[in-house]
C-alpha cells in the first residue's frame, strides 16, 4: 500500500518548496495537492522542482470550472517538468460551486466528466502522435490544432487521470476512462464494498478492464496523534469533518446504506443555520468507527490494513505525529508493508 501525503492546505507557495522535499524525505510515495484556498497545480509546480522521485498530483482540480484545452496543457507540461511523475486528479464538485462560485455551467455531471476525459485524451494524441484533433460531443467539441499551438510528443508520455466520486454513476465513468479512483473521505468499508467496487467494475467492463488495471486511493479518516490527548482533538475533528460532509445532499447515499439517511436531512438544516459545533455532536461512537480509524500510530498499519488492504492500493492521511521522524518511519513501513 502507497502512503500519500498533501500541500495545499494553508501553505503558500512560499513554504511549498520545503514541504514538498519534506514529505519526499519522510517516505512518501505521493503528495496531493487541493483545490481549496488556493490553486492546486501551481504548487506543483514548486513540488516538481525540489523533488526527485514522489508522485505529484491534483487531489482534486475542480473540472467543470476549467475546459479540456485547459486542463489538458496544464497536466501536460507539469507531466513534462515533473519528468512523468504527475497525476491529473479531477472532481466535479457540486452545483452551487460551480454555478455560483466559478460562474460556470452544470448538467449531467457524470456524462459530462466522461466527455471532459475523453476529450483531453483526444486532444493528448493529437499532440503526441500528429492524429487530428476532431472531438465533437454533447457538451465539449474541439476541432482546431494549428501547429502553432501544438507542443508536440511529450518525452514522458501523457500522465495519468484520477477521478473522484462518491456516486454510483461519477464511479462508472472512473472505471469507464480512467487510471486511477479517488475515494472520497466520506466513505465507509461497507459503502466501498457494496457500492464503489462494483460500480468502478461496471465502468471497468465497458473499457474490457479489470480492477487490477485501475488504481485506487483511499483518503481515510484517521483519529492518530502521540498521547491520548491529541487523538480525542482528532476525534472531535474527525466528528465535525463527517458532519459537514453528511449535511451535503449529495452524499446521502453513504449514510443511507447504513440506515442513517434521516440524519442528513438534520445536518443540512443545522449547516444552514451555522450550527456547525452543534452538528459534530450528532456524530455518535457508531458512526464515527464507520468512517474513521482510531488508533495510536503504531496500530495504524495493521488497522489500514485490516479495513482496506484487499481495497485500496493508496492511503492518504493527516499525521500529526510526523515530527518525531523515528517514530514516523515505523509508521510507515507498517502501512507499506503487505
Amino acid at each position: 500500500m502507497k502512503v500519500d501525503g498533501g500541500i495545499g492546505i494553508g501553505l503558500g507557495l512560499a513554504e511549498t518548496a520545503t514541504a514538498a522535499s519534506e514529505s519526499e524525505a519522510a517516505g512518501y510515495d505521493g503528495l496531493w495537492s487541493v483545490e481549496t484556498s488556493h490553486d492546486p497545480f501551481f504548487p506543483l509546480v514548486t513540488a516538481a522542482e525540489h523533488t526527485d522521485h514522489i508522485e505529484l498530483g491534483t487531489g482534486i482540480a475542480v473540472a467543470f470550472a476549467r475546459n479540456p484545452m485547459n486542463l489538458a496543457s496544464i497536466a501536460y507540461d507539469l507531466h513534462s517538468l515533473s519528468q512523468g511523475r504527475f497525476i491529473l486528479g479531477l472532481g466535479s464538485q457540486i452545483k452551487p460551486h460551480i454555478t455560483k462560485r466559478f460562474s460556470m455551467e452544470w448538467s449531467h455531471p457524470a456524462p459530462r466528466m466522461r466527455e471532459m476525459i475523453l476529450a483531453i485524451r483526444a486532444i493528448w494524441d493529437c499532440w503526441n502522435n500528429g492524429t487530428a484533433l476532431d472531438f465533437r460531443g454533447e457538451f465539449y467539441s474541439h476541432t482546431l490544432m494549428t501547429p502553432f499551438f501544438n507542443p508536440g510528443p511529450n518525452p514522458f508520455g501523457t500522465p495519468k487521470i484520477f477521478l473522484a466520486g462518491v456516486g454510483q454513476l461519477m464511479t462508472e465513468v472512473a472505471g469507464e476512462t480512467c487510471d486511477g479512483f479517488l475515494c472520497h473521505a466520506f466513505t465507509t468499508e461497507q459503502y466501498l464494498r457494496e457500492v464503489t467496487l462494483p460500480s468502478l467494475q461496471k465502468g471497468l467492463d465497458r473499457s474490457g478492464r479489470t480492477l487490477a488495471d485501475i488504481e485506487i486511493s483511499g483518503p481515510a479518516f484517521v483519529a492518530t496523534g502521540t498521547n491520548d490527548q491529541e487523538i480525542e482533538a482528532a476525534i472531535q475533528g474527525i466528528r465535525q469533518q463527517i458532519a459537514f460532509y453528511g449535511s451535503t445532499p449529495a452524499y446521502r447515499g453513504v449514510l443511507e446504506l447504513h440506515g442513517w439517511g434521516d440524519l442528513q436531512a438534520e445536518l443540512n438544516s443545522l449547516s444552514k443555520q451555522g450550527e456547525w459545533t452543534t452538528m459534530g455532536t450528532l456524530i455518535d461512537d457508531d458512526m464515527l468507527d464507520a468512517f474513521a480509524i482510531v488508533a495510536s500510530p503504531e496500530d495504524l498499519g495493521a488497522k489500514l490494513h485490516s479495513r482496506y488492504g484487499d481495497i485500496v492500493d493508496r492511503i492518504s492521511f493527516y499525521a500529526p505525529y510526523r515530527s518525531d521522524p523515528d517514530r514516523w518511519q515505523a509508521v510507515m513501513s507498517s502501512i507499506k508493508a503487505p
